[in-house]
């Protein structure tokens, strides 16, 4: 509770900006006593309907008692926030805390009466919303649990505000007047109110930058060259669909055109353009910047692309160049792409925007492509369009955006906009840094179930680029990597691998599984491939060679066997040049190639080619005639023979189909007829067939489509969390309560652990302190033998190699020659701390963990203890709160889980147990964020139950949950 000389601090950390539902951006903050004008005016802009809907009467004007009232606020029992554009007031929320007859009153009563006015011009825009999540999140902070709100029965859209909120309500009507009560406990409804709210409000936001109706170039020189031109030129030659204008402030008042740009007008500045315009792009020194950030706010300009540079990777007066600059934009309602931005394109035949300093416009097509670093977006652009020189463009970029310095608009943004975007079916993304990483996750998980996302990470080994604001994070790229993946994102670790993944996700359907068919006309290429499957986890069946005289009308009769193949899930094509009479040609190639797959629309088809310049072009290029073979019988089972890995890692079997020049033999069975081949015309949403230069390359992309689509079939049924009679979370959270009074941050003794973690069912074997041999005799006997004597010193713990663990003491004897032997190679006891432990049963000892990240959230950790985690880093890592089916995953992603389930005929573990322990722990830490890091090591998972030998629990005030709180963006 507050006291007096508190009560009246103004509390900026209630100040928050927020995009509303058009995709504007408002300011919001606590009203104070110098608003008094701003209110003023604010109330003589409301429509007479809305005053009587807030007061119940006509109320023209405010009196000064009313002004006084409404900006002299304590900030605990009274409180007023505004909603603001421009400095000015657009909307108002206010509660005063009541007590149970109704009257004003203080703490301890714990409901408000909460009241709302929207300016007209503004109504319809999501603002009340959002300032409800607001002003409910600071009613939670100042002790208040319930809002009570009076509204006439005409207001529906505030009764709407209200009702759509997901709040668990009471209704009643009396006296004319409908009255609302709601708990402000978030629940899931209003969680997911709240996220569906800020997708549409985010992904609105961009859709404004991507898709304007108006562009001004701001910087644009007079004569062609330089930075401004170039974007005026790249617009205007991508014809780009809306009204476009270029802006120099040294145009000579005469000029209304630049040189070499007819039938662009320029203006002077942004102000003279007679009409709206919806995005600015910047090219302006920095600081000018100011300047035309000011007069486009004026302007009502609804978002700027900055590519100035000069911002916070030029050091730190540039970064608060770069923070004024951000709060400069949100103050007039818009976003902001960069500083130090490359741009943004939208390939859309409605936009044709290329805002970019890519002098030629990407070839539309279903990729949505975000790189902080315009370096890489360049690389990407470039690798995305080019046909030849490594993996073919099977198809284009719906939109892409180059975020610079990221300091507004974030990959998180661009994920919303694409999340429900229909022109985009993969999103592929390059990222220096992860801003919320927390939000990052969720964001990914949802886009992930109906789209692929694919994501490579620069500066994995150092700090992020110095543009960029970062919230520290404690965990491991490592372990942030494989919770990405758990969230669905497809984690590559080079631009090449990004486009090779993305190429294939765009055009080609998800595989049902691992299973791979190999067919083409090089033995050797078909067992690169085979080797290749095999080190990604696949299951490849043995190669199938169509020798090197394999005609087009060869590789569609195979081809289409393969996919017709029930125990085929994708099919591998090699080409090597053809030596027949005459050779193969690759259009003829391509198109048997693309015949086949269209009859098997449903398994992806990929092709290794090898020097065969046109092989790739042609496979990629639009679809106008294709041979298609006539009907045929099915072909048999037996002609794609299934063939393990060989255990021995020897070199597989091959199917060879002999060829000759003049005669083309097949594998028995009903043939599919080689010829005559038709042509046919193919419908434009035909799948194109990606090619790649190397097995390696196409397999890694193959083997990233197979673990997404299996993530998607998980996704679908996630599991559950399951609940335990025993656990008993009042007791513990009563233990955590008493524990935090003694600081803010404590690491528990080992009683108060093992009370903690009793009460959630984790038992922890008893460890007696042996200060001397006399004492661990004593211990032993009231442990009970055999027993194991170990030193508990910090730079011996867990380091049995060192020999400071001995085991199976069975008698008194044993005991005291084991302490002596202790005490005489390692140290005294004093040094050492040593205790004895009844002995565990024997199993394979391993490591839980759960840690709570103020950026990435809590995660549980599994591994074995010893080298297999501490030299080799074998850990997996899950998102608490962890399903039953993510704890059965998790014991199994390690690289040495074999030797849980009985790897070389040793007895398998209770797995089962060691689950349920992971389950036990991830409730721990979801239920009571106050424990924000808990090691058990070693737990001994033996053949019936585990034994838990050594906890240690960390106490501390739970980090903020911003992704429970209200809807914000990034603060500077």
């Amino acid at each position: 509770m507050q006291t007096s000389s508190d009560r009246h601090e103004y509390p900026a950390h209630w100040e928050a900006d927020v995009v509303l539902r058009d995709g504007g951006t408002a300011r919001v903050r606590p009203i104070t006593v110098d608003d008094a004008e701003r209110l003023v005016s604010f109330y003589e802009q409301v429509s007479d309907e809305s005053k009587y809907y807030r007061f119940f009467a006509p109320y023209p004007r405010l009196s000064a008692k009313d002004v006084h009232r409404f900006t002299h606020h304590d900030f605990v029992d009274r409180v007023g926030l505004a909603a603001t554009v421009g400095g000015e007031f657009i909307a108002t929320v206010r509660y005063d805390r009541i007590g149970p007859d109704g009257a004003p009153a203080s703490s301890p009563a714990d409901e408000a009466e909460v009241a709302f006015l929207v300016q007209d011009a503004h109504q319809g825009r999501g603002i009340a919303s959002a300032l409800l999540e607001h002003i409910a999140a600071v009613a939670r902070e100042r002790g208040i649990r319930r809002f009570a709100a009076e509204v006439l029965p005409a207001n529906s859209k505030m009764i709407k505000v209200f009702t759509d909120a997901g709040y668990t309500q009471k209704r009643s009507f009396e006296d004319g007047v409908v009255r609302l009560e709601f708990g402000l406990e978030p629940t899931d409804r209003s969680l997911a109110v709240q996220q569906a709210r800020e997708q549409r409000a985010e992904a609105r936001s961009v859709q404004r930058l991507l898709a304007p109706g108006s562009v001004a170039v701001i910087g644009a020189g007079r004569t062609p060259g330089g930075v401004g031109r170039s974007l005026l030129d790249n617009i205007r030659d991508a014809g780009f669909t809306g009204r476009l204008y270029a802006v120099n402030k040294a145009l000579p008042p005469e000029r209304k055109e630049l040189d070499g740009a007819a039938g662009v007008p320029a203006h002077r500045s942004v102000r003279d353009i007679d009409g709206p315009v919806d995005l600015a792009v910047v090219a302006v020194p920095a600081d000018d910047v100011p300047e035309t950030v000011a007069e486009c706010g004026e302007h009502g300009v609804q978002g700027i692309v900055v590519v100035s540079a000069g911002y916070a990777e030029a050091g730190p007066d540039g970064r608060e160049r770069q923070r004024a600059l951000v709060r400069q934009a949100r103050s007039y309602g818009m976003r902001l792409i960069g500083p130090n931005a490359f741009g943004v394109i939208n390939t859309s035949p409605e936009v044709r925007l290329n805002a970019s300093l890519a002098p030629q416009m990407p070839r539309p097509g279903r990729i949505g492509l975000f790189a902080q670093s315009g370096a890489i977006g360049i690389a990407l652009l470039s690798r995305l369009h080019r046909r030849g020189g490594g993996v073919t463009g099977v198809t284009g970029v719906s939109t892409f955006v180059s975020s610079g310095n990221r300091a507004d608009v974030s990959g998180n943004d661009v994920m919303q906009y694409w999340y429900d975007d229909p022109d985009t079916d993969v999103a592929l993304m390059y990222l220096e840094s992860i801003g919320n990483p927390r939000k990052f996750t969720r964001l990914a998980r949802r886009t992930a179930a109906v789209k692929p996302l694919v994501v490579v990470q620069g500066a994995r080994h150092g700090s992020g680029p110095r543009g960029h604001a970062v919230r520290a994070t404690r965990l491991p790229h490592a372990t942030v990597s494989a919770l990405l993946r758990q969230a669905g994102v497809i984690r590559v670790d080079t631009i090449t691998e990004l486009v090779d993944a993305g190429l294939l996700l765009a055009r080609q359907p998800l595989p049902s599984g691992p299973r791979v068919a190999i067919l083409g006309n090089s033995e050797s290429l078909g067992l690169l491939t085979y080797d290749a499957c095999l080190a990604e986890g696949l299951r490849p069946h043995r190669p199938l060679d169509l020798t090197t005289g394999a005609s087009a009308a060869d590789f569609h009769a195979a081809l289409s066997r393969a996919l017709a193949d029930d125990t085929c899930d994708a099919v591998v094509v090699t080409a090597i040049p053809a030596l027949g009479e005459p050779p193969t040609d690759d259009a003829a190639l391509a198109g048997a190639l693309r015949s086949a797959a269209a009859a098997t629309p449903s398994k992806p088809v990929l092709v290794v080619h090898v020097e065969l310049g046109g092989l790739a072009e042609a496979l990629s290029a639009a679809a106008s005639t294709a041979p298609q073979p006539a009907p045929a019988a099915p072909a048999r089972p037996e002609t794609q023979a299934t063939h393990p890995a060989p255990p021995d890692g020897g070199r597989p079997p091959t199917a060879t189909t002999p060829v000759t020049a003049s005669t083309r033999a097949t594998p028995p069975g009903p043939a599919v007829p080689a010829a005559p081949l038709t042509p046919v015309s193919l419908p434009e949403d035909a799948h194109l067939i990606p090619a790649y230069p190397a097995a390696e390359r196409a397999v890694r992309a193959l083997a990233h489509s197979v673990a997404y689509a299996q993530w998607r079939r998980d996704a679908a049924d996630p599991g559950k969390v399951p609940g335990y009679e025993d656990i008993d979370e009042r007791s513990a959270a009563a233990l955590i309560d008493a524990q935090l009074t003694r600081g803010e941050s404590l690491t528990l003794g080992t009683e108060e652990t093992r009370a903690l973690l009793g009460a959630y069912g984790i038992h922890v074997h008893r460890a007696l302190p042996a200060p001397t041999a006399d004492a661990a005799v004593e211990a032993a006997r009231t442990l009970g033998r055999p027993v194991a004597l170990k030193v508990t010193a910090p730079h011996l713990r867990h380091r049995a190699d060192l020999g400071g663990v001995r085991l199976d003491l069975a008698d008194e004897e044993q005991l005291r020659r084991a302490y002596a032997e202790l005490t005489d190679q390692l140290g005294t006891p004093e040094e050492l701390s040593p205790v004895v432990q009844r002995m565990a049963p024997r199993g394979v000892d391993t490591i839980v963990r759960a840690v709570i990240d103020p950026a990435a959230g809590a995660a549980l950790s599994f591994g074995l203890a010893g080298a297999p985690s501490q030299l080799l880093g074998d850990m997996a890592h899950r998102l608490i709160p962890v399903t039953d089916r993510e704890a059965a995953s998790l014991v199994r992603s390690i690289r040495t889980a074999p030797l849980l389930f009985g790897w070389r005929g040793s007895a398998p573990v209770d797995t089962p147990a060691l689950e349920e322990l992971l389950l036990r722990v991830s409730r721990l830490v979801d239920d009571h964020p106050e424990v924000v890091a808990v090691g058990l090591e070693p737990v001994v998972v033996a053949t019936h139950g585990v034994s838990v030998l050594s906890a240690s629990v960390r106490l501390a005030p739970p980090p903020a949950r911003d992704d429970l709180g209200p809807r914000t963006l990034p603060a500077y």
